[in-house]
């Protein structure tokens, strides 16, 4: 008892020190909230679909690295009086200018999907720039026309990514509605991937070198129309004016837009 009476002054005088280290913690932590929750509200998102009540939707190619299927993919497209939007890398571009030369001559769009077909999130601002400039003027050079819209390789981007394209005169362009055709699960697979859930204002991903493509893009084709939908270019779909892009990377004609939320950002995967 006496040892107890001893520490009791000693425990008095420590008490105001930890009250006073306790309170400075608790305002640090309501300082750095606001700012943690402001990084996330303003993370930059590239249209993954559009908000419409038009049945429209949009069916995009990525070509990287393969070109055997692209001539029959055009002669289908043309069976069925579709016009898309082919994301070509440069160096595909490069190899093949002659079906570049075709893919317009069809009246389809092409937009940029890099030079090099890198990991965009891990390069910096020059050499994001550097990777779209050079895709674009390859284009041009067979075309005669720039590039405007731009998909990452691999659907990775982070905001520095976005931005840089942005300022550059891109509209960065994901999808929502993914083919899966690079994993040569079968054509039914890929049927199935494209037709159990289809809406006004999707983006639809495929690519020029699948192996099932042949097979699944006129069944595809086929259920879209006979659902009373019209495929545009994504150039035609995305909307005009005052836009803003919500979590999930819907794009809404509207401003201002409303407080956004945090949320988990969408992660597709591409080969």
């Amino acid at each position: 008892m006496n040892k107890l009476r001893l520490d009791l002054p000693r425990v008095k005088r420590w008490v105001p020190l930890l009250a006073l280290a306790v309170l400075a913690l608790a305002y640090a932590a309501m300082r750095e909230t606001p700012t943690v929750m402001t990084a996330v509200a303003t993370r930059e998102l590239p249209v993954y679909n559009v908000d419409t009540e038009e049945k429209v939707l949009s069916i995009s190619f990525d070509a990287a690295w393969g070109c055997a299927n692209t001539e029959g993919i055009l002669d289908i497209l043309d069976r069925y009086d579709v016009k898309t939007t082919f994301f070509l890398v440069g160096f595909w571009a490069e190899k093949y200018p002659e079906l570049v030369a075709e893919l317009v001559a069809r009246g389809h769009e092409i937009g940029n999907h890099s030079a090099t077909h890198p990991h965009m999130s891990q390069l910096t601002q020059a050499q994001i720039r550097e990777e779209l400039r050079q895709c674009s003027e390859l284009v041009r050079s067979i075309t005669g026309k720039p590039t405007t819209l731009f998909r990452p390789p691999y659907g990775e981007y982070n905001d520095g990514v976005v931005r840089v394209a942005r300022a550059e005169g891109y509209e960065c362009v994901q999808w929502n509605v993914d083919s899966l055709d690079w994993k040569n699960l079968g054509t039914q697979n890929m049927i199935s991937q494209c037709t159990k859930s289809v809406h006004p204002g999707d983006i639809v991903l495929f690519h020029n070198d699948s192996k099932y493509i042949l097979e699944a893009l006129p069944t595809i084709l086929e259920y879209y129309t006979q659902a009373g939908y019209r495929i545009i270019p994504v150039s035609q779909l995305l909307l005009e004016g005052d836009t803003w892009i919500d979590h999930t990377g819907k794009q809404h004609s509207s401003t201002p837009a409303p407080a956004p939320e945090p949320q988990a950002t969408p992660a597709p995967t591409e080969s």
